[in-house]
């Protein structure tokens, strides 16, 4: 059986981890949360990326609230996302009090497609907030230049591309801020959860850093200037990944040539409704690696018996979700979102997988008749 979602991820890192548990736990000074592991984490993270700050918080979607409220967006404001995609980002929008505005994806690439993004700016749009998808980057250099014409903040959902670079900038630093995950199967993910803003606007890290931990301002307890929220980065996690930050680029080397396979192997598969995501590596992070196949469901039973796991995301849109339906504008469709539902197909990507066990994935998909539905 070749799972989807591998249960060794850190097998080899077992004594490692076990080392880091005890070093934390019994340092004198007893700090478990934002110490100065975190702030190294930080620093450490700022020199890989470039960014101007990078602030540790609890998760990739506790990022995005930090981000949406230190850009002052709440009641009244509107903010334009992409129909599919995860839930946090319809959510993080919610949760500061503004209404999230729908926009429709690509067909191929499943990112929001600047021109439907534009059609959804009104008179209260506050920000654009578009997220990469899967394997590929979205379009930021037309949705920066959106942002700019039309005045709105530009707040990049960049939780799956760590690691990904488009022209020359790498994701996160597209937006006036950025966020990472670090949840168990991301690309940089570790054993529990985190994330981090990434952010090039001074103010806005000071402010997401306050936010995070009760509005204090750092090193001055008990003194609350806003109103905020307990996302504090843990020590453990901190140390943990500073410690595997060095292996990150061989990590997703491997991600990308593992992606560049299945790509060349899967392209004669189109005429049989099987496409794979667009190549090359340009602007791309091979977190998943989703096929888009008009026969998905016998797909997934035809791996399956071969005893490779699969994973469908997202297989409704965000405003068909009874959470997110009372913000969906009535009567509206958002066409490529729904068909991405109904087709996308996940297999496994991760770095650990061998060339054998690659090619047994490669072979499986490839024997698989297809056809119109």
């Amino acid at each position: 059986m070749l799972p989807f979602f591998p249960p060794d991820l850190f097998d080899d890192e077992v004594e490692e981890l076990l080392d880091t548990v005890r070093r934390v736990a019994t340092a004198p000074a007893q700090r478990f949360i934002l110490g100065e592991r975190t702030a190294a984490f930080e620093r450490a993270l700022r020199e890989h990326t470039g960014a101007a700050d990078v602030v540790a918080c609890s998760s990739g979607t506790s990022a995005l609230v930090l981000v949406l409220r230190a850009m002052d967006v709440g009641p009244g404001d509107e903010v334009v996302v992409p129909a599919f995609g995860c839930a946090p980002l319809a959510a993080s929008v919610i949760a500061v009090g503004a209404t999230p505005v729908f926009a429709d994806v690509h067909p191929w690439t499943m990112t929001v497609e600047p021109y439907e993004v534009e059609q959804a700016i009104s008179g209260r749009t506050a920000a654009l907030m578009p997220a990469h998808m899967f394997s590929v980057m979205a379009d930021m250099p037309a949705l920066r230049q959106l942002a700019a014409r039309h005045d709105v903040r530009l707040v990049e959902d960049s939780a799956v591309a760590q690691g990904a670079v488009l022209d020359g900038l790498p994701a996160g630093r597209w937006g006036e801020a950025g966020v990472y995950s670090f949840v168990q199967v991301k690309a940089f993910g570790t054993v529990g959860e985190g994330g981090v803003v990434v952010t090039d606007d001074a103010e806005l890290g000071r402010l997401a850093r306050m936010l995070r931990n009760h509005g204090q301002p750092p090193g001055r307890r008990f003194e609350h200037h806003l109103v905020g929220y307990n996302s504090r980065f843990d020590e453990i996690l901190a140390d943990v990944q500073l410690r595997r930050l060095p292996g990150l680029a061989a990590r997703l080397e491997r991600r990308a040539a593992i992606a560049d396979y299945y790509t060349e192997r899967f392209a004669p598969l189109v005429e049989r409704g099987v496409q794979p995501p667009p190549p090359g590596r340009e602007g791309r992070c091979h977190y998943v690696y989703a096929l888009l196949v008009e026969q998905r469901d016998e797909l997934r039973v035809h791996l399956a018996e071969r005893g490779i796991g699969t994973h469908v995301y997202y297989p409704a849109t965000l405003p068909a979700q009874q959470a997110f339906a009372p913000y969906a504008k009535a009567g509206r469709h958002w066409p490529h979102a729904e068909l991405a539902c109904a087709r996308n197909l996940a297999i496994p990507v991760y770095p650990h997988l061998t060339d054998a066990q690659v090619e047994a994935v490669a072979d499986a998909v490839c024997s698989f008749p297809g056809g119109p539905r």
